[in-house]
């Protein structure tokens, strides 16, 4: 902001304010601030030298919504399993897959849904929670609508007990709990920013999670609807000490 300040300054004294030279100086004016807001919605600083990005994470990108696409076949997206320990994703793709891990503590995260966009953290309450009836019964997870950054400590265990978020998904309203926009007109998801996930691990621990993109190279802008997904960008950072300590700022 400080380099737009000078530009405008340099554009003031250079500008002649006829009709033509007012025209102008707010049109820069328009533009600069455009470009630093758009700057601050959607480039996210990956690295903090804290947490684990996982880059391109491939979903099931076999499978597609529609007849038609070359490559891809149209049938209900496979969901696959996370583990925040050692980056493992464990795919569910048949009854067996199923039996020996959904009802298990051995993982954290289920990408499901379609292009595997609804996102579920392992948890035995919820009845639609793919991890139902299993061993994850202590599990909850609260969306604060800071960025990542800034989140250094995890709510009480009281806030986790009374939070009612079971899937993390579409937002369809800014009330949502979910972690991107869908536009119906040009069928495109977008991340949402600010938005970070703090969550209560099926081992007692603490957890923050970011949700970045979707799609494959982690573009600020998709351009169609073609562009290659799912192919998740997201970062997250758990305390292995037990504590609430989820600060990720090394200065």
């Amino acid at each position: 902001m400080n380099t737009i300040k000078l530009i405008i300054a340099e554009c003031s004294i250079l500008i002649s304010f006829s009709k033509i030279g007012r025209c102008i100086f707010y049109t820069i004016i328009v533009l600069l601030i455009a470009s630093c807001g758009k700057d601050k919605e959607y480039n996210i600083v990956l690295e903090d030298g804290k947490s684990i990005v996982i880059k391109d994470l491939p979903g099931d990108t076999d499978a597609s919504m529609g007849d038609g696409t070359e490559g891809k076949e149209k049938r209900n997206f496979y969901t696959f399993l996370f583990r925040f320990k050692d980056q493992k994703q464990i795919w569910i793709k048949t009854k067996a897959d199923s039996a020996q891990w959904l009802k298990t503590k051995d993982w954290d995260l289920a990408f499901t849904g379609p292009y595997n966009s609804e996102v579920f953290v392992n948890n035995s309450q919820y009845q639609y929670n793919p991890g139902y009836q299993g061993e994850a019964n202590n599990t909850a997870v609260i969306l604060l609508k800071q960025p990542y950054q800034s989140i250094t400590v995890a709510p009480s265990d009281d806030e986790f007990n009374k939070s009612e978020i079971n899937k993390i998904g579409w937002a369809s309203s800014e009330g949502s709990d979910g972690w991107f926009r869908y536009s119906l007109n040009n069928h495109i998801m977008q991340a949402l920013p600010n938005r970070t996930y703090v969550i209560r691990l099926p081992d007692g621990k603490y957890a923050k999670l970011q949700l970045i993109n979707a799609y494959k190279g982690n573009p600020s802008a998709v351009t169609n609807m073609n562009w290659p997904a799912p192919y998740y960008t997201f970062k997250y950072y758990v305390q292995d000490d037990g504590t609430k300590n989820l600060n990720t700022n090394t200065l």
